[in-house]
């Protein structure tokens, strides 16, 4: 092998750990002195708190932890961003408008589509801690009962 194929091998071989050189890995737990809990959007009841894990809640590709005590019910609103989530703690119901109730368990995933409107309801016992991955910049507007 010549000094310049050598050369071109390590180039290969390094050169995606160049480009993520400036992002930091990141493990969390739910519980952390890290975390920085802070208030959800206005139109949902006290008690309701979010967490910011990774990114810029203005921009693309955020992700958080929300949580709410058991016992909780959160209001009928809608997201500009896909929801990808994973249910950390408690059980959670989760109503789509015209789309069966469904009911999430510790551990498991689910997708909520943008600008599907949705409710939803924490279990007594336990609080429920969700992680969501937003697509789109964080939001959350309040959707009126159809009349």
């Amino acid at each position: 092998m010549t000094n310049l194929q050598k050369i071109m091998t390590l180039f290969v071989l390094f050169a995606p750990a160049l480009t993520h050189a400036g992002e930091r890995a990141l493990v969390i737990a739910t519980d952390s002195k890290e975390l920085q809990w802070g208030p959800c959007p206005a139109f949902i009841p006290k008690g309701c708190e979010i967490a910011i894990l990774q990114g810029d809640p203005a921009k693309n590709n955020l992700d958080i932890f929300f949580k709410v005590p058991g016992d909780f019910e959160i209001p009928h609103h809608l997201h500009t961003s896909q929801e990808r989530m994973v249910l950390v703690s408690g059980t959670l119901d989760v109503k789509y408008d015209n789309q069966p109730m469904a009911t999430i368990k510790t551990g498991e995933y689910a997708y909520g589509p943008a600008r599907l409107p949705h409710t939803a309801y924490c279990h007594k016992g336990a609080d429920c801690i969700l992680y969501i991955g937003f697509v789109a910049p964080l939001d959350a507007m309040p959707v009126k009962a159809a009349e």
